[in-house]
């Protein structure tokens, strides 16, 4: 399906009619795909939340004696997490609403 009005993209600025359009178009950026940027985000997420286990279990065996570090790497993780979930409810919310259009 082609975007008639060219609201769907790079640029956000209408496209004239002829001009090509799409993830091949001449002068199109290419950029990180949706999806490469979605991974490498949840895997920092892991990647905190690894750091942050990893502290605690320090702290707990006496190999760190730093709690501030501790919670702040907890903090930080959490954090993290929950902003990925709201990514996540947002696409599934997103994906309910496309799932529902009529064409």
């Amino acid at each position: 399906m082609t975007d008639p009005l060219g609201l769907i993209s790079n640029t956000g600025a209408p496209k004239a009619p002829g001009a090509p359009q799409g993830p091949n178009a001449a002068g199109a950026q290419q950029g990180p795909s949706f999806k490469e940027v979605l991974m490498d985000n949840i895997e920092q997420v892991n990647q905190l939340q690894q750091d942050a286990e990893m502290a605690i279990e320090d702290l707990s065996t006496g190999k760190r004696d730093d709690v501030a570090s501790v919670l702040v790497a907890k903090q930080k993780a959490d954090m993290a997490f929950q902003m990925l979930l709201q990514v996540r409810n947002k696409l599934v919310d997103a994906y309910e609403e496309v799932k529902q259009m009529r064409v």
